[in-house]
């Protein structure tokens, strides 16, 4: 399993770019964003899902782990290949997708080309409670047993099971806390934060 490659840009081609190490060149399929910011002879690491079929072997690669580990999720729902999986994730940054299932907002993702309603209604379908679940259980697990209201250590958790740096879940949280109202839940805490982040 190769997780991530780091090395010289070799070429730059329109859905994928060739990292050059150790004399090997490696085809490292890619988003639009991450395509557009590779310079032919630059140095670009890039984290990788190593796809291995009968038929095909590919990598694809992300900027950030936040990005993979969206793709990664993505895969998860049936009728979702890493051509479309790639393309939702390169259409908006992570936590619009986030806060796109977790809204139910169909319309974020049938802005993506390959993905019409049935798809979109699918994947938010299948993703909503992973989503959901993968920040309110960290949350909880955080520690509210004390009946206290939700705290910025419950938040923080909450975004890093989503797949955020302490860094950047520390600084939305923060946010979330300070500008939500005394009552606000987990969830909706959750949701501001990820506004937050999305602003970035």
């Amino acid at each position: 399993m190769i997780a991530s490659l780091e090395g010289i840009v070799g070429a730059v081609g329109s859905d994928s770019v060739v990292l050059e190490i150790g004399g090997v060149g490696y085809r490292v399929y890619a988003g639009s964003g991450t395509i557009a910011a590779a310079r032919h002879g630059a140095h670009l690491k890039l984290h990788t899902h190593h796809l291995v079929r009968e038929d095909l072997h590919a990598l694809y690669g992300f900027r950030t782990t936040e990005e993979l580990g969206f793709f990664e999720l993505l895969l998860t729902v049936a009728g979702v290949g890493p051509r479309v999986a790639l393309a939702i994730v390169s259409a908006r940054h992570v936590p619009d997708l986030q806060l796109a299932i977790l809204q139910g907002d169909e319309a974020v993702l049938t802005a993506v080309s390959g993905v019409g309603r049935k798809l979109a209604a699918r994947v938010i379908l299948e993703l909503k409670e992973k989503v959901a679940a993968a920040g309110m259980a960290a949350g909880l697990a955080g520690g509210r047993a004390r009946g206290a209201a939700v705290g910025e250590t419950e938040v923080v958790a909450a975004l890093q099971a989503l797949g955020y740096s302490a860094g950047e879940a520390r600084e939305a949280a923060r946010e979330a806390v300070v500008g939500g109202a005394p009552g606000d839940s987990l969830e909706e805490r959750v949701k501001v934060a990820l506004r937050t982040l999305r602003r970035d």
